[in-house]
């Protein structure tokens, strides 16, 4: 009753933020992304008869408290699944910098959905391990999957029809997206409270739920067309409108740094030199920009000059779930 498997993160291009169902997972739109081969987890799980409670170690560290507690409530859910009552050993490196605005939550819990549902002797397709997975990470629903994927926020009460979907696979438009490191340190206000806070609080959230969807159907055409221009300006702007409402909370908040700031500006500038970039940020400092392979020496260049920047990771879209 063993297995392992390799999750990588996902950059969402449409921003997921806010939920409809804070309980299941649920989000209060449907979203976007495409996954990363720069950055993964590989997580081990082995249920065993003779342990009395669950145990976790994240990158050979063994965890207690509110951590180790998540994974439990988690592997409940798989317990619950399967009809079996045994505890498990949780072995997870996370090759992701942890609540910085990365989505290692992302990665961590597919790649904890993906062992823990085989180790157990559960047969489940990609959607049923998408709805496995959100219900311990919103973000890692789009992770079971490669290339760039949908996830459909649906209408049901009970959570069945929000799952993520394929739109297009990783070899389906050679990207760039680099990841530009500011801060590894975590984040003061981590991507649940901050989705909490808006909701409740922010008078601009309804204009984000009205744009939303229109960001998201005229950015899945322009991945269909490959038009770069295009999804890059979509993902941008989506990106902008998200943070804003973040300072219409209250209190308001901004996960941006002063580099944040500084990295988009050099992003603007390279656009009006005539190279296509774009930014985007999740919920944290660091900054993902996308641009085309044949860019790559120039972009990568004037990032690594900017004061503040501690590293970049070039990925390009990645693979879905893997056992190993």
């Amino acid at each position: 009753m063993k297995a392992t498997a390799r999750a990588h993160t996902n950059i969402a291009l449409i921003k997921y933020w806010g939920k409809r169902n804070e309980s299941l997972i649920l989000p209060a739109n449907s979203n976007l992304s495409v996954t990363l081969d720069g950055f993964s987890t590989e997580t081990t799980v082995h249920f065993q008869e003779d342990l009395k409670k669950d145990t976790f170690f994240l990158n050979e560290q063994n965890v207690e408290g509110n951590d180790l507690g998540k994974v439990a409530v988690f592997l409940d859910k798989v317990r619950a699944l399967s009809g079996k009552e045994i505890y498990a050993q949780v072995q997870s490196v996370n090759h992701v910098p942890t609540a910085a605005g990365f989505a290692s939550s992302a990665s961590g819990l597919a790649a904890l959905a993906a062992a823990s549902a085989k180790a157990i002797g559960l047969s489940l397709n990609d959607k049923e391990l998408s709805k496995l997975a959100r219900q311990g990470s919103g973000s890692a629903c789009r992770s079971i999957y490669g290339g760039f994927v949908e996830w459909q926020m649906g209408e049901r009460e009970d959570g069945a029809d929000s799952f993520a979907v394929q739109v297009a696979d990783k070899s389906h438009w050679d990207i760039r997206i680099a990841a530009v490191v500011l801060s590894k340190t975590m984040k003061k206000v981590s991507s649940r409270e901050g989705m909490r806070r808006t909701v409740e609080t922010s008078p601009f959230y309804a204009g984000w739920l009205e744009q939303t969807p229109k960001d998201l159907q005229e950015i899945k055409q322009a991945i269909a067309d490959k038009d770069f221009e295009k999804m890059g300006s979509i993902a941008e702007a989506n990106c902008l409108r998200m943070h804003a409402t973040t300072l219409g909370a209250n209190p308001p908040f901004t996960y941006w740094q002063d580099t944040t700031m500084r990295v988009m500006q050099t992003v603007q500038h390279l656009r009006e030199q005539g190279i296509p970039a774009f930014f985007t940020i999740d919920a944290g400092p660091n900054v993902k920009v996308l641009y085309l392979p044949e860019d790559e020496d120039k972009v990568k260049k004037r990032l690594q000059s900017i004061e503040g920047v501690e590293d970049i990771i070039v990925s390009k879209p990645g693979s879905g779930i893997s056992y190993l």
